[in-house]
């Protein structure tokens, strides 16, 4: 399953997952955007805001974009 997620790191907000309207997922991350932190945090966020383990979830596109796509794998 595909999921487009708008991350924002250096957030002073609690780590967490927040669904917006548009189907686009806000992900709040402590972790700095520096040498793919936040993206490392991202990943374990979300797979364990949708119940996997952080293998299954793979970063598709925006290595270095606030806008990025994810891939869950969800089958077991």
């Amino acid at each position: 399953m595909k999921i487009s997620v708008h991350l924002k790191p250096n957030s002073r907000h609690r780590e967490e997952v927040v669904v917006g309207d548009d189907g686009v997922l806000t992900v709040y991350i402590k972790a700095p955007a520096i040498e793919g932190r936040a993206n490392a945090a991202a990943v374990k966020l979300l797979a364990k805001h949708f119940g996997v383990a952080p293998s299954k979830v793979k970063l598709v596109r925006g290595t270095s974009s606030k806008y990025k796509l994810f891939d869950i794998d969800r089958s077991d």
